[in-house]
């Protein structure tokens, strides 16, 4: 088995980031001005988006291809992307997950900053989601 890579996927390569989320059927795209993280080996096995809002970063788009699940991929790739990121981060999650992403240091939160909180609220109107914060 080749070893993993964890790295930043240069804006040139992010439609294999679309194209690993299409093949897993997931709704997820790598947006904007996010910054995108995979984990290589050697194909995308998984993905994550840090996008700057409010003086912090939004953690989006964290996926890893189901057959890969239960390695720790996720886990890596986090501790990864947020080993460069000074200041909060925040991320939605359906409730289920709140364990999973408080083993990386995140914290369910109810005051969130104006921008953050604006997309929680568009987004909460067809899932129901939790906000979660992680501080440096």
């Amino acid at each position: 088995m080749l070893p993993m890579q964890i790295c930043v996927l240069p804006d040139v390569s992010r439609p294999l980031l679309d194209k690993f989320y299409r093949a897993h059927q997931s709704p997820m795209r790598g947006k904007g001005e996010a910054q995108v993280w995979v984990v290589k080996n050697p194909e995308i096995i998984g993905a994550l988006c840090l996008t700057p809002v409010d003086s912090g970063q939004w953690l989006t788009g964290l996926f890893v291809a189901p057959e890969r699940r239960g390695q720790g991929i996720a886990r890596h790739l986090i501790e990864a992307a947020l080993a460069e990121v000074t200041g909060k981060v925040w991320l939605f999650c359906h409730p289920e997950l709140t364990e999973f992403y408080g083993r990386s240091g995140f914290k369910p939160v109810v005051a969130l900053p104006e921008g953050v909180a604006a997309r929680l609220a568009r987004y909460s109107r067809t899932k129901s989601l939790i906000a979660l914060c992680r501080e440096d």
